[in-house]
């Protein structure tokens, strides 16, 4: 296992944990319309990243966009996840237009991994 394959599963169970804690917190603090969403977004995309790293060291992806997509998801769904849970928390975001930067980032990243698995070597 590389070393970059060991860092993107402890990000995933990071998004996995802070997804849940979110959830938590959304079933209890009043108000908290921005905590769902961005407990789905964690949560969904813990998953997901450990999918895509599983098919990128198994070479069932194209190892460069796969990466690329991969380290899209990654930083697109902090972006998402971390503007909405400071806008909840703290009444401000990380900066101007995260959270769509983050969405957007995510889209480009699912479809980047679309391709990554296209350009992928037959077997």
């Amino acid at each position: 296992m590389t070393a970059v394959t060991r860092v993107l599963i402890v990000i995933a169970g990071v998004f996995g944990a802070a997804g849940v804690a979110l959830a938590a917190a959304a079933a209890h603090v009043p108000d908290a319309g921005r905590l769902g969403p961005a407990s789905s977004m964690l949560l969904f995309h813990a998953s997901a990243v450990l999918a895509a790293t599983l098919l990128a060291e198994r070479g069932l992806v194209h190892r460069i966009p796969g990466l690329a997509a991969i380290f899209g998801l990654v930083v697109g769904t902090a972006l998402f996840a971390g503007d909405l849970t400071l806008r909840q928390f703290a009444g401000h975001g990380l900066f101007p237009m995260a959270a769509p930067t983050g969405g957007t980032l995510l889209i480009g990243s699912w479809l980047l991994l679309g391709i990554a698995g296209a350009l992928a070597p037959r077997r």
